[in-house]
């Protein structure tokens, strides 16, 4: 037995070492650093925590994470189940899905330049190069819009951007979860008289809630710190601030490591309890098999 526990302990010891290291002691010095000055010479308790929830940069920076964690993972979850069950019909699913998921392969960098190139704006009178103001001044005859400097089309406008990305990684997911639905079921429902309407809501979903939530839950936690597309697009400005970007600012901008840690620990505290929940399911289903 005792044998038995030592050569357990040398299979696992490597991995809580590594762990401690890279995982642990980081967070740990972050907490302490975030109760230190700018310079991380003097101790100031929670003050660089009361500039965090008192300041209006932050402030915008938490709206506008909020309104990322609502839209940003409603439309991905949507749109990624919606693809899932239409696609699965077409004979061209593999092209149509690959297509949908392509930008999964792109930087995310890259797809802020894209992006940016799309939303591209010029004054009235003069030749657009974005996509979106040309379609509107040569289809519609509309003055061109500014996407990513105008208020509050301008945090809109980014989600977009975070959606074309991230919807084919939602389809991908939802999709297996819905090709192990046993086709019986649901032939047995339209036998019942169910139409495709009820038989999604009351078939289909049903049986793939556990995944919806993982899928959920994976979104919620990459919109906690999103970064390169607003870093990219706009770096912030014209309203657009997040946390993760407030983070990279406070940081190597201001140079003021004691408030760039206070939100570091902050997105950590709010991305852990996501985190336990996605385990706690796991683990529910697990007993289940």
């Amino acid at each position: 037995m005792r044998r038995g526990g030592l050569l357990a302990w040398l299979y696992v010891g490597p991995t809580l070492l590594i762990l401690a290291i890279y995982l642990v002691y980081p967070t740990l010095t972050t907490i302490y650093l975030s109760l230190l000055d700018k310079r991380s010479e003097t101790f100031v308790g929670v003050d660089n925590y009361r500039w965090l929830f008192t300041s209006n940069a932050m402030r915008i920076a938490f709206r506008n994470n909020l309104l990322w964690l609502v839209v940003f993972t409603a439309l991905t979850v949507s749109f990624g189940l919606l693809l899932a069950v239409l696609l699965d019909r077409v004979r061209y699913e593999a092209l149509a899905k690959s297509t949908i998921f392509l930008p999964m392969a792109i930087s995310f960098v890259g797809a802020g330049v894209i992006w940016r190139f799309m939303y591209a704006f010029r004054p009235p009178n003069t030749p657009q190069v974005g996509v979106l103001n040309a379609v509107l001044v040569g289809v519609f005859g509309r003055d061109p819009v500014g996407w990513l400097v105008e208020r509050p089309i301008n945090n809109f406008a980014l989600i977009v951007a975070g959606v074309w990305i991230w919807t084919g990684f939602c389809m991908v997911i939802l999709s297996a979860a819905y090709k192990g639905i046993p086709r019986d079921i649901i032939e047995a429902a339209r036998v019942d008289g169910a139409n495709e309407w009820q038989i999604f809501w009351r078939v289909i979903l049903p049986l793939m809630k556990s995944t919806v939530a993982v899928v959920t839950t994976t979104m919620v936690i990459n919109v906690l710190k999103v970064f390169d597309i607003v870093y990219v697009m706009t770096f912030g400005e014209f309203g657009t601030e997040v946390l993760a970007n407030r983070m990279y600012k406070e940081m190597f901008q201001f140079r003021d490591f004691g408030r760039a840690s206070a939100i570091a620990v902050v997105l950590l505290l709010a991305i852990v309890p996501v985190m336990l929940v996605n385990i706690r399911r796991f683990q529910e289903q697990e007993a289940l098999r």
